[in-house]
C-alpha cells in the first residue's frame, strides 16, 4: 500500500511540474510574441520622432494663423502632423497637404493614424480624412485657428463620419 501512495505522489509531482513547464513555455512564447508586436506598434505609432522633426519645421508666416498642437506652443502655419486625442496621442492627423491656408480657414487632405489601443482593434489603422481649420484667434501673441473639422472618406475610427476637435 504504501508503494502506490508512492507512485501516485510521483505522480501527481510529475504531473505538477509538466503542467508548471508547459504553462511558463506558454507564457513566455506569448510574451515573446507580443515583443515583436510592441516593437512594430511602438514603431508605427503616429507620435514617433519623425513625426516631431515634421512639426519642428513649419513655422508662422506672413500674418496667417497657425495651429497650436494640443494648445500648447507656438502656432505653426501649414502643419502636416495635428495631434487629435491629446491625452494619450491615439489619433493623429498626418500627411496633410493644405488645398487652401487663408487667414479664415484652411482646408486640407491626410489620414488619421489611429493605434490600435485607441481603435479597439488589433492593428495600427490609417484613415483617409478631409481637414478644415477654422474660428482664428489671438492667442499667446499669435493668431491661431481654434477649430478643427475632420471628415472621413469612407470608414472611420469611431464610427462618425465628421469629428470636431478644440485646438485652443
Amino acid at each position: 500500500m504504501t508503494d502506490r501512495e508512492g507512485s501516485r505522489w510521483v505522480r501527481g509531482r510529475t504531473a505538477l511540474v509538466a503542467f508548471v513547464v508547459v504553462t511558463a513555455l506558454a507564457a513566455g512564447g506569448v510574451w515573446f510574441s507580443q515583443v515583436s508586436d510592441r516593437a512594430s506598434a511602438v514603431d508605427a505609432a503616429p507620435k514617433t520622432a519623425a513625426v516631431q522633426d515634421v512639426k519642428e519645421d513649419a513655422k508662422q508666416s506672413g500674418g496667417l494663423p497657425g495651429v497650436r498642437d494640443c494648445g500648447i506652443g507656438e502656432p505653426e502655419v501649414k502643419p502636416q502632423v495635428i495631434t487629435l486625442t491629446c491625452a494619450d496621442a491615439g489619433m493623429v492627423a498626418t500627411a496633410i497637404t493644405w488645398k487652401k491656408y487663408g487667414a479664415r480657414d484652411a482646408l486640407g487632405v491626410g489620414v488619421v493614424q489611429v493605434e490600435k489601443t485607441a481603435a479597439g482593434v488589433g492593428t495600427d489603422s490609417g484613415f483617409p480624412a478631409t481637414f478644415r481649420l477654422y474660428n482664428p484667434k489671438p492667442v499667446d501673441g499669435g493668431l491661431a485657428f481654434t477649430g478643427l473639422e475632420v471628415t472621413y472618406e469612407g470608414s472611420t475610427p469611431l464610427g462618425d463620419t465628421t469629428e470636431m476637435y478644440n485646438l485652443a
